[in-house]
């Protein structure tokens, strides 16, 4: 390969259990990258592969297989909200650094327990609170802001359980999820960084750093001490806002703007590219949506709709 030509960085958003789609999407990024260029790329996956959609099991199925059959390639799988979620269902999450309950989380929330119905099956005395929500099953049937019927829960985990053989909110899950899997969701990071990777502009490349979460970085805050406390997976607060927040880290904090520095996030069912901030989540966990890619240093936006003739 060319050491003069930039890496393939490819950042692939939320699949929400539809595995037919990363299937499609994957198929056309191999058809559409050159060879070398593909076998070689960084492939950063932007979290949320479960809820939703019927398929999570195999859709973990196949990111789990992928460096096996694509060994040059550099894989990076980001814990979304969701899989955060499922994973402190799982009692895979690690505890609070301060040594405290992670009831104490509760507490702040607790006003949206009988609402949201959180779990209260067996192991649920030390859950982390999202983990509660997630095996839930909430009240109102009817979510008026997307216009769809909740599937089980507030994060819409039930074809989650389905997909492993047990009803939603059983605790039988815990056994059901092979420990391939597990080890696949306790491994996820938070949070990744790049230091050179490349965007193609009309005056050539630029040389960026580049950080990947799954929601974005809040902007108020200083971007070091997020960073420390997403690479640590810092359980102390009962919601991570870089992985679940919305407009508070929507926007590239400003002290990054002093080295040029993508930040590309999936999590907010929309597709936005402006300047360095990419968020990539044309699907959104919606069956009649794409899931997209993009692809550096091109820009090019890659879906699994896209038909591609030779």
């Amino acid at each position: 390969m060319d050491s003069k030509k930039p890496r393939v960085v490819i950042c692939i958003g939320d699949i929400h259990g539809y595995l037919t789609k990363l299937q499609n999407l994957w198929s056309n990024l191999e058809t559409l990258i050159d060879p070398q260029g593909f076998s070689s790329a960084l492939v950063i996956f932007l979290g949320d592969y479960c809820d939703r959609g019927p398929d999570t099991k195999r859709v973990i199925d196949f990111l789990i297989n992928l460096p096996s059959k694509y060994p040059n390639q550099k894989h990076v799988f980001l814990s979304g909200n969701h899989d955060l979620a499922f994973a402190a269902f799982l009692g895979l999450l690690p505890p609070p650094r301060s040594g405290v309950s992670f009831q104490e989380g509760w507490k702040e929330y607790a006003d949206n327990e009988e609402r949201e119905g959180w779990y209260k099956g067996d192991g649920y005395e030390n859950m982390y609170l999202q983990g509660r929500r997630w095996a839930g099953s909430i009240k109102v049937r009817f979510n008026t802001v997307k216009g769809t019927e909740y599937k089980g829960s507030i994060y819409d985990a039930g074809p989650t359980f389905e997909a492993y053989g047990v009803p939603h909110g059983s605790a039988d899950l815990m056994k059901a999820v092979p420990d391939d899997h597990k080890k696949f969701l306790t491994d996820m990071v938070w949070v990744h960084k790049e230091d050179d990777v490349c965007v193609e502009t009309e005056g050539g490349f630029k040389h960026c750093k580049l950080i990947a979460v799954h929601a974005g970085l809040e902007k108020q805050k200083n971007v070091a001490e997020q960073l420390k406390c997403l690479k640590a997976k810092d359980t102390e607060v009962p919601k991570i806002e870089a992985l679940s927040g919305r407009k508070n880290v929507w926007d590239i904090p400003e002290e990054l703007n002093e080295n040029p520095t993508i930040v590309v996030s999936g999590h907010h069912a929309k597709l936005h590219i402006e300047g360095l901030r990419m968020v990539i989540d044309e699907g959104g966990g919606y069956q009649d949506k794409p899931i997209a890619a993009v692809v550096l240093p091109s820009m090019k936006l890659v879906r699994d709709t896209d038909t591609l003739t030779e």
